[in-house]
């Protein structure tokens, strides 16, 4: 109870936008507007330490989706699966891996069963840059998520679930 009592205690600006609208929408629910407000302001601050860590780490997008697509697939693969993973053209690809591996984030290397192939490896330079943006990301995750204790974390991750299950379901 005492973690409930607290929470009435603590407003955030949502409150506000709630108490605001009230009087403007009479049949607002106050419950479901209050959670998908806090919703959308956690996604949109998470996306802002997302470009942040990209910033701090000297990364555009495209070359951190490039990066996380290739650490995804255990650090290495071929042009036309990063392109597939990408949904890009695999010329688009290309010139993101030129610009990587003049980085020294990547190095291609020749198949040694197919000339016609290339092999994508990620450096231990282009690990441990994506490592660190993503590393940002995840420490701002744990630290917002502590406010609640883990059978809470457990418990909302479940209720996400269920609500992303009847979005999903609609397309």
């Amino acid at each position: 109870m005492e973690s409930a009592d607290r929470a009435e205690e603590q407003r955030d600006w949502t409150d506000g936008h709630v108490e605001q609208w009230l009087p403007v929408l009479p049949g607002l629910d106050p419950v479901v507007e209050g959670a998908v407000t806090r919703m959308k302001k956690l996604s949109v601050h998470l996306q802002r330490v997302r470009e942040q860590s990209l910033v701090d780490f000297a990364l555009d997008r495209p070359e951190f989706d490039t990066l996380h697509k290739l650490a995804g697939r255990g650090g290495t693969a071929t042009p036309s699966q990063l392109a597939t993973d990408l949904d890009l053209a695999p010329a688009s690809v290309t010139g993101r891996l030129d610009a990587l591996e003049r980085r020294g984030f990547l190095r291609r290397t020749p198949s040694t069963t197919d000339r016609r192939r290339v092999h994508v490896e990620l450096t231990e330079s282009g690990r441990a840059t994506w490592r660190g943006a993503m590393d940002m990301l995840g420490d701002e995750e744990s630290r917002v998520l502590g406010a609640l204790s883990r059978g809470e974390q457990e418990a909302l991750n479940d209720m996400l679930r269920r609500i992303m299950v009847l979005a999903e379901a609609r397309g």
